[in-house]
Order: structure tokens, then C-alpha cells, then sequence
């Protein structure tokens, strides 16, 4: 059962990833091309309807997609090789190395990330650039909170404290020792942070501050088209699944990979 909800889950997340990277073949019309009446119903308005100005929503969420999983993937790989880098910088060296990072991660963290994000953007403007940069800011500093005890934990084991003594460097205790006993608790939070980033950058662009007119992501479809309820159209909810079917596909992947990898350690 466990197995097939991962080959599921790959199935699903694998077809988003392919439907993201093919949209401009597979999308029927071009995302900001009004080819249907406002708010027209699927079947005469296209596969999945029309928003408000015409256009196409199946066209929109593939293109939608390549916003979200692209600035969401981009993010966490970012964020992850940050956070899980000063983690674990901060367990090696030590002393004032540690206090000072983990200060100004708390100092950032303090700062619900809404209005951390906000106030950023209001600065600096919004574009791709400054959404990613601040994401990955906030995500990697989540990184950092998680990571920190597990490789102060891997540190203090015996053996990494003979390849200290043979006076190998941090780069050899990244690829031959931490990484390889973090990557369960590092496998689980990158998959949370996937999950995390979608729904953040679908926030922001609900509220109007992620990415811009005329192209959107899911949460800006869903914004353009939160209206059309009233008139009886169900058309948000096709973006809305989109991001439901991510996270839950995400996570499905993740879990995998931790039974599989708790198992190893057991029998290890």
C-alpha cells in the first residue's frame, strides 16, 4: 500500500512537472490570448472554462504551473544548500561562529514571514528576482532551526571526531559524514519546504504581491478568478487543486523516502 501511494504520488508530481515544462505545445491557446466569452462554462469555453476576460483557464494553469514549481524548486534547492550549509558550519566551528548565526537567524525568524516578505517587496519592488532571494531568506533560516541539533549530534560522534584528529576539512565532513546520516530529517524537510514554498508564493500572489500581471501562478489564478463563484463558476478551483495536488504528491514522495531510509537504519 505504502509502495503504491509513492508510485502514485511519483505518477502525479511527475505529470505536473512534464505539463509545467510542456505547456507551450500542450496549452490549446497562448495564456493571455481572449478566445472565450467572460466566464464561460467548460465545454463551450474550453476544457476547464474562460476567466473573466476570455481567456482560456486550461492554457492559464499549465502556464501557472511553471510559476509555481519553478520559483517553488528553485527556492528550496536554494534555501536547503543555505540553511543546511551554515547548520552545519555553525556545529563545526562553534563558539562565536554559532552564536552569531544563530542570533541573526532568530532575529529574522522573529518577524512573522508575511510581513517579513511584505515589507521586502514593498522596498525593494516585486519582481522574480526579489521573490526568490526572499523566500529563500525565510525557508533557509527554517533549514537552519532544523539542521542545527542534528549535526551537533553527528559532530559529536566518535568517528567524526577521528577524521578530525586526521585533520580532514569541512568539506570532507559534509560528503562523507554529515550528509549521509542527515539526509532523513534533510529528505523530510526539503519535501516540507517544497510544500511550504507553493503555498507561500500562492499567498503572495493571492494577495497581490507575487507575480505580476499578465502572467500568474496558481495563486494568482485563483485571485482573477475568486469572482466568478458568485456567478455560479467553479473555475478557482482548478488552480486550487493544482496546489492541493502538489503538496499532497510532495509529501507522498517524502514519505517514502523516510519509511525506506528508517528501515535501512534499522536493520543497519
Amino acid at each position: 500500500m505504502r509502495r503504491f501511494g509513492f508510485l502514485l504520488s511519483v505518477a502525479a508530481f511527475a505529470a505536473l512537472i512534464l505539463a509545467a515544462l510542456f505547456a507551450p505545445v500542450i496549452a490549446p491557446f497562448l495564456p493571455n490570448e481572449p478566445v472565450h466569452a467572460p466566464y464561460a462554462t467548460p465545454g463551450e469555453g474550453g476544457l476547464l472554462g474562460a476567466d473573466s476576460l476570455g481567456r482560456d483557464m486550461f492554457s492559464r494553469i499549465l502556464f501557472g504551473l511553471r510559476y509555481t514549481l519553478g520559483i517553488s524548486l528553485t527556492v528550496s534547492v536554494l534555501a536547503s544548500f543555505t540553511g543546511v550549509s551554515l547548520a552545519f558550519l555553525a556545529a563545526f566551528r562553534r563558539g562565536w561562529t554559532d552564536i552569531l548565526l544563530g542570533r541573526l537567524v532568530d532575529a529574522i525568524m522573529s518577524v512573522p514571514q508575511i510581513i517579513f516578505a511584505l515589507v521586502v517587496l514593498a522596498v525593494a519592488g516585486v519582481s522574480l528576482v526579489t521573490l526568490i532571494m526572499t523566500m529563500a531568506v525565510l525557508e533557509s533560516t527554517l533549514f537552519y532551526r532544523v539542521m542545527r541539533p542534528v549535526a551537533a549530534d553527528i559532530v559529536a560522534m566518535d568517528y567524526v571526531e577521528v577524521a578530525r584528529l586526521r585533520g580532514e576539512g569541512l568539506g570532507w565532513y559534509l560528503r562523507r559524514e554529515i550528509l549521509p546520516n542527515a539526509a532523513p530529517t534533510l529528505i523530510a524537510e526539503f519535501g516540507i519546504r517544497i510544500s511550504y514554498a507553493v503555498l507561500f508564493i500562492s499567498g503572495l500572489s493571492f494577495l497581490g504581491v507575487g507575480v505580476q500581471p499578465p502572467a500568474a501562478d496558481l495563486g494568482g489564478l485563483v485571485r482573477e478568478n475568486a469572482l466568478a463563484i458568485s456567478v455560479g463558476q467553479l473555475s478557482p478551483l482548478a488552480p486550487a487543486a493544482c496546489i492541493a495536488l502538489i503538496t499532497l504528491s510532495v509529501n507522498g514522495i517524502v514519505d517514502w523516502f523516510i519509511h525506506k531510509y528508517s528501515i535501512r537504519a534499522e536493520l543497519g
